[in-house]
């Protein structure tokens, strides 16, 4: 009974009710009942959400942009595949660039014999599969689409031959017009301007005929698409296993052990020269060992991942959060507190509540900017990326401004709702409080935040779900590392590889996005006093 309702009580202060049922049938409280509420809140949505990917995946073959075609669930699926191969390559490197010559040597047999099979049978075996379905996508081609193009490109002739022949016709009239004709000439004019009226509509139908032809012509065989997807990954697979062999070859710790040995060389001829060479052979030694040592303390260069961009915007968008959340509520006591500061204050709260976060980043990337004119010399970047969790983030004037912009617009839920809920604490509690003769700090800290904290929870929900919308468009605009980057950069690259992990980035902001709230909704429930304490 005790592991029955701590469940229920788990669920219920997770906010994830829509299990309670399925726990309840698990210890069989009303199955009909539970069964019907599995239905309506577990069956009902994933069916609508089959129902969403299956008309997905029927309409995006029929939209085309200069990208591509619209990726399906299945091709975007490959892309957040391919964006995690990738983010764990980058790692393997990383790794082999530091480590010792046994271990490099252990990785380094399984990886030549991977690019040795990769080389001797599966890319050969890969081309001859996409040789096979070349000759199929011809007989495709020839009774699919060549059909189409020459539809269109008959109707783009026609539409040419008319608009001469009108044009001819018309050049002849005019020249068969006598000079006192006043009605003919008036007839040629009317005649122009309906095939200038003509001539533009043309020209539209011939750009979409155009757009049509290009369309089409850029169409794949799928069977062939697929098949020339799997070999280009298998390409990109040997081209990440020979740079991987390369530095497992020549990796950091080999690197050090043949500067050591040359500083031996170095050391030797040292100690022998003769008065004359001392000098050259001191200054040899010192730059060896300042060699040795940079090298010693090198780290590979990874590149910038999705995952990494995604852990990056988690802490500028904490930080934002954190710097609201101290600004909020404070202002929010104090406003709750005393009606004439509450009077004074709302002006700034209907004036900057609604101001975009468009406005606030350029604002705020000069204020930054001018308080670190030199980021590379400024002592507060150095102690903030020398704290644990910022050093691996490298933070720089781009990454405090898109703080700094995703608190100015996530506080004023926060401060709202602070004064709000300070303002309706029951005055029995204060007056107890007052005969109790607690000072200003004992009644702050025993009664009035202890009752303002479900409404105080309930606008940092909101808050962090404002914050996290507005980072991704400040990233995006100051060009700081992040998710917003990504996706900007994503967008300047154009192919239909990045435009399926733009879609990628869509579930994956909107997933982070889910959590943040369910973890403020926790936080929200635990310091409720009943149960109303929305969860939805």
């Amino acid at each position: 009974m005790k592991l029955k309702h701590r469940i229920y009580k788990l669920i219920d202060i997770s906010g994830l009710q829509l299990f309670d049922p399925v726990a309840r049938l698990f210890f069989r409280e009303e199955p009909q009942v539970q069964i019907k509420r599995i239905t309506q809140f577990i069956v009902i949505p994933i069916l609508a959400f089959g129902l969403f990917l299956l008309i997905w995946q029927i309409m995006a073959p029929r939209h085309t942009t200069k990208s591509g075609e619209v990726p399906k669930p299945g091709r975007v699926l490959d892309a957040a595949k391919g964006i995690w191969t990738f983010h764990n390559r980058e790692k393997e490197k990383s790794i082999a660039f530091i480590a010792s010559s046994d271990e490099a040597n252990k990785i380094l047999d399984n990886a030549k014999n991977r690019l040795e099979e990769i080389e001797s049978s599966l890319i050969p075996a890969q081309d001859e599969t996409i040789a096979n379905l070349e000759i199929l996508e011809q007989e495709w081609r020839d009774k699919n689409i060549s059909p189409k193009i020459k539809k269109a490109a008959n109707i783009e002739y026609e539409i040419n031959s008319k608009q001469n022949s009108l044009k001819t016709e018309l050049e002849e009239l005019a020249g068969s017009i006598k000079a006192n004709d006043k009605n003919a000439k008036d007839e040629l004019v009317l005649r122009l301007e309906k095939l200038e009226l003509q001539k533009s509509k043309w020209k539209i139908e011939l750009a979409e005929l155009k757009g049509t032809i290009s369309i089409l012509k850029s169409k794949k065989y799928p069977l062939l698409e697929r098949a020339q997807r799997k070999k280009d990954r298998l390409e990109e697979e040997k081209q990440y296993l020979s740079v991987y062999i390369g530095i497992l070859t020549k990796n950091r710790n080999s690197k050090v052990e043949e500067l050591n040995k040359k500083l031996v060389d170095y050391s030797n001829s040292f100690y022998a020269a003769e008065s004359t060479k001392v000098m050259s052979s001191a200054k040899r030694l010192v730059r060896q060992k300042t060699r040795i040592e940079k090298t010693s303390e090198s780290q590979y260069s990874a590149a910038k991942t999705l995952p990494y961009q995604t852990l990056r915007s988690l802490l500028c968008v904490f930080t934002g959060f954190i710097i609201a959340t101290i600004v909020a509520i404070p202002l929010g006591i104090l406003c709750g507190l005393n009606k004439t500061f509450m009077c004074a204050f709302t002006p700034f709260i209907a004036i900057f509540k609604p101001v975009s976060p468009i406005v606030w980043l350029p604002i705020g990337l000069i204020v930054v900017g001018g308080f670190i004119p030199d980021p590379e010399n400024n002592a507060l970047l150095s102690i903030i990326n020398k704290l644990p969790i910022f050093s691996s983030f490298d933070v720089n004037p781009a990454f405090l401004a898109s703080a700094i912009t995703v608190a100015l617009c996530s506080l004023w839920p926060t401060l709202v709702n602070t004064a709000l809920g300070v303002s309706s604490i029951d005055v029995d509690h204060l007056n107890v409080a007052r005969v109790l003769n607690l000072s200003f700090r004992e009644r702050l800290i025993s009664v009035i935040i202890p009752s303002a904290l479900p409404l105080i929870f309930a606008g940092l929900r909101i808050s962090i779900g404002v914050g996290w919308m507005v980072l991704i468009a400040a990233e995006l605009l100051a060009s700081s590392e992040g998710i917003g980057k990504f996706v900007w950069d994503m967008f300047n690259n154009g192919s239909s590889d990045s435009f399926a992990q733009m879609f990628v980035v869509v579930f994956l902001v909107g997933g982070i996005g889910l959590l943040l709230d369910r973890i403020m909704i926790v936080f929200q429930r635990l310091v409720s006093f009943d149960e109303t304490a929305p969860s939805v």
